[in-house]
């Protein structure tokens, strides 16, 4: 059954994908929407198989296509308070209110609007769906997604438009991003024994206090040329969560938190990798040295490679022909972006909405911007058509 990109919207934010929870029945959704046009849909099962992604490919049987991009995963919405239902689209004042109708299942409904329009147009070039699940947390559903679709046999394409919210102004690059999960373990004494103890906290603080010192320093250099353009134009180093300890009288002996990485175009992350674990074992070190129980455990939960601009990208050169965009904006979130360009393909962002409603409470898409979405994807099938 043929729907509307409004209807297709509508049916996916229906879909509760919090990334804690299975996205199977909106997977099932789209596999069954696709197969109505004669789509067969390639699934690409986590490992407990809660999950899964979704390719397709569309048209003629040749290389050199256009994947549309998206994540099928939102951010909770616990603990927000929201003046509409938001796993329902609400219009109101020439807005439309939900969870993920910015970020980003307003662009996944209009890929998937797209896939009549190509077929009754005779697309000369191939237009390919590729959704992913766990983008919210790190991305980590794209890399099998990507892997599966270069080594079974799709006709390879050239190009790559990830929809993330841009107000459909082109970005050509974005930030790269390292997560960790820290454990600090401590060894409990009373605290005015302090000494003969290690306080999980403290030395946890030694680390965070680094990554002030790191961000001071960033700031005071001059930034690189791949670097210069984004806000801020450095690498920062972030913790933005933190628990521990167990009474203001006992050294903590557990203390958690995140710590993470925005890493600009033209660093290495492997470099940053090595310079924080350097870090972290010269902490360890210390603690040790006061009780060989102490220790510190480092847990790499993503690793997001950034997006890097391209000299003379098909993408680019795609998007700018399409939206008449001459400027060369980037911006400091991450996307799966930098997956697609690290397995040859040549990729930018392209997608309705602002950035700033992603994650918010009463998250919503301009209709005005869902229309320029519309349009922007009549104008990509015409150019796959001509």
């Amino acid at each position: 059954m043929r729907l509307t990109a409004r209807d297709l919207m509508d049916r996916l934010v229906a879909f509760p994908t919090v990334s804690t929870e299975s996205n199977l029945e909106l997977i099932d959704f789209v596999e069954e929407y696709l197969a109505g046009f004669g789509i067969t849909a390639v699934r690409v099962p986590n490992e407990d198989g809660q999950k899964a992604a979704l390719y397709a490919h569309v048209g003629p049987e040749v290389e050199g296509g256009v994947v549309l991009s998206g994540h099928t995963d939102v951010v909770p919405v616990t603990g927000q308070s929201w003046d509409t239902d938001p796993f329902q689209v609400t219009q109101r004042h020439g807005k439309l209110y939900g969870r993920g109708t910015c970020d980003m299942k307003g662009f996944n409904a209009l890929a998937l609007a797209a896939v009549p329009l190509a077929l009754e147009r005779g697309i000369k070039r191939p237009l390919q769906i590729a959704l992913s699940y766990d983008e919210e947390i790190g991305c980590t559903g794209a890399p099998p997604l990507i892997d599966h679709m270069v080594s079974h046999g799709m006709p390879r394409a050239d190009t790559v438009l990830v929809g993330e919210p841009s107000m459909m102004k082109l970005v050509i690059g974005h930030k790269g991003g390292i997560g960790y999960s820290m454990h600090f373990q401590g060894f409990e004494v009373h605290s005015s024994l302090a000494p003969t103890g290690v306080s999980a906290i403290m030395m946890a603080a030694k680390l965070i206090d680094w990554a002030n010192q790191v961000n001071q320093e960033n700031a005071s250099r001059e930034p690189g040329l791949l670097a210069a353009d984004f806000v801020p134009p450095y690498t920062t180093l972030h913790v933005g969560k933190i628990s521990g300890g167990t009474a203001h009288n006992i050294t903590a002996k557990d203390c958690h938190f995140s710590f993470d990485f925005r890493i600009v175009p033209g660093e290495d992350a492997p470099t940053w990798q090595a310079r924080f674990l350097e870090k972290v074992a010269e902490i360890e070190a210390e603690m040790k040295s006061v009780r060989s129980e102490a220790g510190i455990s480092a847990e790499l939960l993503f690793d997001v490679p950034g997006l890097v601009p391209e000299e003379d990208g098909k993408a680019e050169a795609l998007v700018r022909r399409l939206t008449g965009d001459n400027a060369h904006d980037v911006v400091s979130y991450g996307t799966e972006a930098g997956h697609f360009q690290g397995r040859g393909y040549s990729v930018v962002i392209c997608g309705p909405g602002d950035i700033a409603q992603a994650h918010q409470p009463n998250e919503y898409i301009t209709v005005e911007q869902f229309h320029q979405g519309e349009a922007f994807m009549e104008r990509l099938i015409a150019d796959l058509a001509a």
